[in-house]
């Protein structure tokens, strides 16, 4: 590994941080310099994958650093911006990376490029009265995916260096590890061996949470490669399924609950505190429905049913605009409720299914006057604009009782976009993109907008008859920038995919 230095006076550093970090973004300018203290690299160690570097700078006036920033230049015809992070100098100190007159300074470095030469530059403030700058080239060691699926990326249609995208890298929640950063050329740029599978999973400032698929377990992985484990303090609680969402205060979080000998499947959401594991609060779908449709005079015996996957639900976001909850369930339809009390307040869903039956419930349902109907549907968020979008699997129910409507069966999948007004009790699909009717994906996967311009990353978790996963970018207007296959059994490469700004991280 080669180390170099340099440093800058009052006028340069202006004019070099200015140039410096204008790609990667991330802080201003401090308003005054002073002549930078001098610092050296002492040491650059390897992490637990080759995305993951520990660099050691001696720092001559530790007490007065306020902040760190990193940024890895990209490759020589790139399409994605460069890994850009900035750490304050208080999380830093929280995790013992920096200890006040210790002049050792260490800066966790991700998002590396494996086999291969990187180029990172440090920036170091001190108190907004000095900065400097170092460079150090560290040398990565090769990725062999042990699987032979991420190191086996077809590209159907590579993204070109220029073409404006709303973001640079995502990350697919995976079946067979941590979840996969990969950048919008096809890199992989950071994943941690030997932790748990990551269907249900979520970003934080730091790193991931987990929940674990055979236990009440959440494991917090960081950026850094460390791993935490946090049990749930709520002993009925059987296991984590499908997805993480953030909450109204904590991540909602969907659990399997044990009643007696029998386990309640996948009707029961919990908001948790992700550094503690305590619980927030408690929905249990199939109660809130029960309720219902026994307040009205329809048998929920026949709908509800203990030990059986009746709802299948895959998916919870809260909606702060409301302060409700809009849950998918995969058999039946998508539900708000509110927050405080679980009081349904609609439900969106195809009508030829067995629950638009009972006549509780279809008073609950909106009308979608021309368009689809969420069919199977996974992956809810609130776009850009405000709207309900949702990947439209179009597969019909599998899990009902006999003799019952299973609904209507697509052949192909479809991202929707939904303009929901509550009072009408009606949906609008106002966007569809169906990639001309030639993809189907039965199961999992998922359509994410980034937050800078909407646009959309698409996993088709299942695509070519289970074979493959095929990821789609598509830029603000929305026409097709990247297009990705991933060799897949079932849903274990890509069972969801979000962006992710590894372009402009800023861990507090």
């Amino acid at each position: 590994m080669r180390v170099s230095r340099y440093w800058r006076g009052t006028f340069l550093a202006w004019a070099l941080a200015s140039l410096l970090w204008s790609c990667g973004g991330g802080g201003d300018a401090p308003e005054a310099t002073k002549t930078p203290i001098a610092s050296t690299v002492s040491g650059i160690r390897p992490g637990v994958s080759p995305f993951i570097a520990f660099v050691d700078i001696k720092v001559e006036d530790v007490d007065r650093l306020s902040s760190v920033r990193y940024r890895i230049t990209p490759k020589p015809g790139s399409a994605s911006r460069p890994v850009s992070v900035s750490y304050d100098a208080s999380y830093l100190r929280g995790r013992s990376y920096v200890v006040d007159r210790n002049p050792i300074v260490t800066v966790p470095i991700f998002g590396l490029y494996a086999g291969y030469s990187n180029r990172v530059d440090l920036e170091f403030n001190h108190d907004g009265r000095a900065v400097e700058t170092l460079v150090a080239d560290i040398v990565t060691a090769p990725y062999v995916d042990a699987g032979a699926v991420y190191d086996h990326l077809a590209i159907r249609q590579a993204r070109e260096p220029g073409q404006a995208l709303g973001f640079d890298f995502f990350y697919m929640k995976s079946g067979l590890g941590s979840p996969v950063v990969v950048d919008s050329d096809g890199e992989v740029r950071w994943y941690v061996p030997g932790t748990p599978t990551s269907n249900s999973s979520m970003l934080l400032n730091d790193g991931f949470v987990i929940g674990r698929t055979g236990a009440p377990v959440m494991t917090r992985v960081g950026f850094d490669g460390s791993v935490r484990e946090l049990p749930l303090a709520l002993a009925e609680v059987a296991n984590f399924h499908h997805a993480i969402h953030k909450g109204k205060s904590g991540v909602l979080a969907e659990v399997d609950i044990r009643v007696g000998s029998v386990i309640d499947l996948e009707t029961n959401l919990l908001e948790v505190d992700p550094n503690t594991g305590a619980i927030i609060k408690r929905w249990d779908v199939g109660k809130i429905l029960a309720d219902h449709m026994q307040a009205g005079g329809d048998d929920p015996l026949r709908f509800v049913r203990l030990g059986v996957d009746w709802f299948h639900m895959n998916s919870a976001i809260y909606d702060p605009r409301t302060d409700s909850l809009i849950i998918s369930g995969r058999e039946d339809f998508v539900i708000a409720i509110d927050y405080d009390s679980g009081r349904i307040l609609w439900i969106l869903g195809d009508p030829t299914k067995y629950w638009h039956t009972f006549p509780t419930l279809a008073a609950k349902s909106m009308t979608v006057g021309s368009g689809f109907y969420p069919i199977g549907q996974h992956a809810l968020s609130i776009t850009h604009a405000g709207d309900l979008m949702l990947f439209n699997n179009g597969q019909a129910s599998s899990n009902q009782p006999s003799g019952t409507p299973v609904g209507e069966q697509r052949n192909y999948s479809a991202v929707s976009i939904y303009s929901i007004d509550a009072v009408a009790m009606a949906a609008t699909e106002i966007w569809r993109f169906d990639r001309e009717q030639g993809v189907f994906s039965a199961f999992c996967s998922s359509a994410y907008q980034a937050s800078v311009d909407g646009s959309t990353l698409i996993s088709y978790s299942v695509a070519d008859n289970g074979a493959h996963v095929r990821l789609m970018a598509l830029d603000a207007n929305r026409s097709l920038v990247f297009e990705f296959e991933y060799p897949t059994v079932g849903c274990s490469t890509s069972w969801n995919a979000e962006p992710i700004a590894f372009d402009a991280m800023h861990i507090r």
